[in-house]
This record gives C-alpha cells, structure tokens and sequence, in this order.
C-alpha cells in the first residue's frame, strides 16, 4: 500500500463513466493494445486512450461497453498516438488487465462519486 492521501486530494481526479465508440487495432504499441475512442457524454466529448486490454478483450466484445476513466489527466503521448484519458482496469492473477467497468448502464460522462 502506498502512502494516505486526503480526500481533498481524491476529489482532484475526476473518474467518469464513457462508453467505447470505436476500436482500432495499435501494431506500433510496445505491447499489444487497443487505440479506443471513449463517449463521455456532451460536456466532455469523445476522448482516445490507449489500453493494454487485447487478452480479454477483441473489438467486438468493446464496442458499446461502458468504461472508466481518468478524465482530467495530461494527454500522455505513446509512440504515435495521443492518449487523452486512462482507462481503468486491474490485473488479473497474470498481469492481464481486466476493465474496471459499472454493474449497470449509467449516463456518459457520470463523475464516480
């Protein structure tokens, strides 16, 4: 466990809620990824992330999935492409990341709370 933070300092990051509109494959990532095209509803728009997620997931099973992410972070520049957002996810007991992702439909662009 790292060190405590406050929950002034939690309230900083803003995870919302998107869903996945496109998906296109990323050959020039280090290690095999997805460039996905996030709707986080009409105040935010639709953001790009790269996500490492290509042992769980192929195109279809992301299309219309609702995802998790950081929206309020730097763009971070990966090779090519310009990541926007952090997708959420957690490794697997194989260090496969799996999608942090809502029990249920909420609206795009929903801050967790």
């Amino acid at each position: 466990m790292s060190g405590e933070i406050t929950f002034a300092d939690f309230e900083k990051v803003e995870i919302r809620i998107g869903t996945i509109v496109k998906v296109d494959a990323f050959p020039e990532a280090r290690k095999p990824a997805w460039k996905l095209q996030i709707d986080f509803g009409p105040e935010i728009g639709i953001k790009k992330s790269s996500a490492q997620i290509t042992v769980h997931y192929d195109e279809q099973a992301l299309l219309g999935r609702q995802v998790m992410a950081v929206t309020n972070f730097p763009p971070r520049q990966i090779g090519p492409f310009r990541s926007e957002v952090l997708t959420l996810g957690f490794a697997d007991e194989k260090g496969d990341i799996v999608l942090a992702m809502p029990e249920r439909p909420v609206p795009n662009g929903n801050r967790m709370m």
